[in-house]
């Protein structure tokens, strides 16, 4: 007959086995109290609520007065030095001095700065003022010398046209009355006779034909050479002058004579 086999279980370890019996005490305990409790549990109706009334009274009061802070006790034995007020310290006149003397001083730089700095201004301006019065000067001046060139041009432009005008004119005029015949004067005999010599000028007019009217000494003239100078004027020729295709008469026509002893 054959045995049956055995069935070996696992061996727990010490701390589960202790663990187990404690939380089954803890329960068996509190089905113990659990019971006790039921079994002498009163059972009383609840009570009716009441009602209470509550009256309350607002009462004013008084303003607080205000708490006076005592001043705090001098103890008998603080030295008198303690409780008198606080002394302000001493300044070193000698630094309080120096202390005057260094804003003094700064004082005068600042204003010495300022009456530099003004006349440093002042002298930029007078430049400035002396610098246009100066370009001003100088366009004025370069005004004046154009304007006196100018003039001067004027001038010597008239003078030139006045010039060619004249030079027009006396060709013109010598051109339309040239002389034809001139005949010397006779040297005066007493002339001769004393070495007298000299010039003798005489104005006329040139007439229509040519010929010479009202001649007439001009200027100085000495008496020996008056009367041959007329003379011989009066026989001068011109060619007359024409004018539209008219001769005309020329005035104030002039010829100097000459007296000279070779």
């Amino acid at each position: 007959m054959e045995r049956p086999a055995s069935i070996t279980w696992p061996r727990l370890p010490a701390s589960c086995l202790r663990n187990a019996q404690a939380v089954l005490l803890t329960l068996v305990l509190h089905g113990v109290v659990l019971a006790l409790l039921l079994a002498n549990w009163p059972v009383e109706k609840p009570l009716a609520p009441s009602i209470s009334t509550l009256s309350m009274q607002l009462v004013s009061l008084p303003p607080p007065a205000p708490v006076m802070e005592a001043p705090l006790p001098v103890p008998l034995e603080a030295p008198l030095a303690d409780v008198r007020a606080p002394v302000e310290p001493q300044i070193d006149p000698r630094i309080a001095q120096q202390k005057l003397e260094q804003a003094a001083l700064a004082r005068k730089r600042v204003e010495h700065e300022k009456r530099e700095q003004d006349r440093q201004r002042l002298e930029r301006k007078r430049e400035e003022q002396t610098r246009l019065d100066q370009q001003q000067r100088e366009q004025e001046q370069r005004q004046q010398a154009e304007r006196l060139q100018q003039v001067a041009d004027q001038q010597r432009q008239q003078a030139d046209a006045a010039a060619r005008a004249h030079q027009a004119q006396a060709a013109a005029a010598s051109r339309q009355y040239l002389p034809i015949a001139k005949q010397a004067p006779a040297y005066p005999q007493r002339a001769l006779d004393k070495g007298l010599e000299g010039e003798c000028t005489v104005s006329y007019t040139v007439n229509a034909l040519g010929r010479v009217e009202d001649p007439q000494v001009a200027g100085e003239c000495h008496p020996l050479f008056i009367r041959p100078s007329l003379t011989a004027s009066k026989s001068f020729r011109y060619q007359p002058r024409v004018i539209d295709g008219k001769a005309v008469a020329v005035p104030n026509v002039k010829n100097t004579f000459t007296y000279r002893i070779e």
